[in-house]
Parts: structure tokens; sequence; C-alpha cells
């Protein structure tokens, strides 16, 4: 009787010995997300490519994740994404337990990074747990196309373009620099909640320039250039390992904007305003799409989440799958994603200074 009761004690010992040394593994076997639903809200509208994107990681990550709970997309679009940053901003974690995620873009990270005077949100306070590449094209009508020559721009320079857009501090700050160093007319109308309305624009008349994301495009603006009333302009390219702008993977047929503007009279791939575009493209494309847990997260909820990200990397199956609906791109977890969110929301001051004054100059936007 007294061995039976001094091993139960000792069993006991043990038992709360690993609660105080390994709060961690305790906490693994709490996150049962059995029976539940996560909100993965996304702050744009419905049309575009962080919904393409967040709609094709949901039903595998439900599938990923302990209790495979239900995996909804919501969507928040508003003021460019600022709107939805805003309110996950207030949000902690202990009030979803692990039932919330937000997906950010690039034209989340710009307004952060330009000190755009309506961001509330510190990317410090949230914890990544997935950072997705991405790239992008642009395409005109076919009439204005025939006008290139080869990849020389210059021709374009005669034709008035109109372009939906988000915002000038938003991520079409990279095309509508690209184009402004081409020496082309574009005319932004700002205010659309999602490229898909850009696209929208494009197919009613309402707009003859634009450009997607790659999911976008691959799903929105492919089956128009199939059709014949769309044709691909150039792509913004990738980033070897030294750094260089190379053909996207997605698109290795597709010139490059460095290409495009190297055969455009005029246009420097050299000098400050080519730095500034470079930097502020690295910024907003190799780690263009990111899923953060609110502030407060546990480390055994950072590591739930980023391996049932890396369970969907690991399917046989995610490679074909992923090609046609995300393109072919890094999807980086654990310190991967923590060095791509570093590399998306820091810029070399020389390129925020420039682009501050690039915005006030062109488009009246002051963010001093």
């Amino acid at each position: 009787m007294v061995l039976k009761k001094l091993t139960q004690r000792l069993a006991l010992s043990v038992a709360f010995a690993a609660c105080a040394l390994a709060p961690s593994q305790v906490l693994a076997e709490g996150l049962d997300l059995t029976g539940k639903t996560v909100e993965w809200v996304i702050p744009f509208s419905e049309t575009g490519g962080s919904a393409k994107w967040a709609n094709f990681y949901a039903p595998l990550l439900s599938e990923a994740l302990p209790g495979q709970p239900t995996v909804v997309v919501k969507f928040m679009p508003g003021a460019g994404s600022t709107k939805g940053a805003n309110w996950f901003q207030g949000q902690d974690y202990s009030d979803s337990d692990g039932t919330l995620i937000f997906g950010s873009s690039g034209s989340t990270q710009f307004p952060y990074l330009l000190g755009d005077p309506r961001v509330r949100y510190e990317y410090k306070d949230w914890n990544v747990v997935l950072a997705s590449g991405t790239g992008g094209v642009a395409y005109l009508p076919p009439d204005i196309a025939e006008k290139m020559n080869g990849n020389d721009a210059s021709a374009l320079r005669e034709t008035d373009f109109i372009y939906g857009s988000q915002g000038a501090t938003r991520l079409d700050l990279v095309p509508l620099l690209a184009w402004e160093m081409l020496g082309l007319n574009v005319e932004p109308v700002f205010g659309i909640k999602g490229r898909g309305d850009g696209r929208l624009m494009f197919e009613r008349g309402e707009a003859n320039i634009d450009y997607q994301t790659s999911s976008s495009y691959l799903k929105g603006v492919t089956p128009l250039v199939e059709a014949g009333t769309a044709v691909p302009m150039m792509s913004w390219g990738a980033l070897d390992d030294e750094g260089n702008i190379v053909r996207d993977p997605t698109f290795p047929d597709m010139p490059t904007f460095k290409e495009v503007c190297e055969a455009t009279d005029g246009c420097e791939t050299s000098g400050e305003k080519w730095d500034a575009w470079k930097a502020f493209f690295i910024a907003g494309f190799p780690a263009q799409k990111m899923v953060f847990l609110p502030n407060g997260a546990s480390e055994d909820a950072i590591n739930t989440y980023a391996k049932a990200f890396e369970a969907v990397k690991a399917r046989g199956d995610f490679a074909e799958i992923s090609a046609g609906r995300l393109g072919k791109y890094p999807q980086m977890t654990g310190a991967k994603a923590d060095a791509a969110l570093k590399s998306a929301t820091e810029v070399p001051t020389s390129a925020k200074e420039f682009v501050v004054g690039w915005l006030q100059d062109r488009y009246g936007v002051s963010l001093k």
C-alpha cells in the first residue's frame, strides 16, 4: 500500500515537472482544432490574387491542421488593405486560440514601408507562418501590343493609357513606376478594391493596360490571352541567388521589365530610379503574400501552423497542383519565412526617400 502511494506521488511529481520544463509539449496536446472553424481574413476583394492564393491553400490547410478544422476565407477590403490590417492589429491570440489567421500582400507591406499615416499596424507584433513568393505580368489589348517592336516599347508612348489602381502607395507603385520609366503616359483610376477589379475594367474596355500577380494572371488573364483579347507585355521577373533580375520561372518565355527597359530608348537600368524600383520589387514580390497569427500567439501555435503548411508542401501532388494556381515560386516557413518577412518590410532609406518624393511630385500623395 505504501509502495503504491509512493508510486502515485512520484508519477504526479514527474507530471508537474513535465509541465514546468516542457510547456510547449503540453500546449501541443491542447491545440486541438477539432470541430472548430479557422477564419482566414484577406484584406482585399474576392476577385484578386490574394483570394485565389488563400482559396487554394484553405482546403489543404484544413486537412493538415490537427483536428482538421474548417478553414473559411473571409474578405475585408478597404483602403487598399489598410482597413483589414488595422483591424488585425487589434486582435489578440487569446481571443481566438488559433482560429484566426491573416493574409497580407505587397499592397499591405508598401504603406507600412512608406510610413503611410493610415497605417496602424506593426508587422513586428505579428507571427509569420507562411511566406509565398510570386510574380507579376503586365498586359495590353492586341491592337496596342502590336505597336511594340520586339521588346522596344517606344512606340507605346503615343498611346494614352488608363489603369485601374488600388492606390499609388500600394503594390501598384511597381507597375506605375515601371511604365513611367518606359516613358508611357498611364493615368491611374484609383480606388479599386482588388486587382481582380482592375482586370474587369480591362475586360470591359474601361482600361487599356493592366497587371496581375501570377496567381490571378494564371486563372483570370490566361483565358483572355487564349481568346486573343489580351497580350502579355512583360513580367517583373524574379531574383536569382546573386540578387539579379532574371526571367520569371512561371513565365520563362516572357521578357522581364529589365529586358524591355534595356531595349527602350531613355529607360535606364541603373541610377536612383532603377534602384528604387528594384528595391520595392524585392519588397513586394519574392515574399509577396504572407500568413500571420495574431499578436500573443504561443510558440506551439506558430509551430503547429508552420508544420501544417510544411505538410501541405510535402504532398506528392503539391508541385503539380500549385504550378497552375500559384506559379512556380518558393513557399517558405520557419526561419525562411522570418527572413522573407524581414526583406519584405525593409528597404534602403534612399529608395524610400525617392519613392516618397516621386509619389508627391507625380500623384500629389504626401507621406511626410
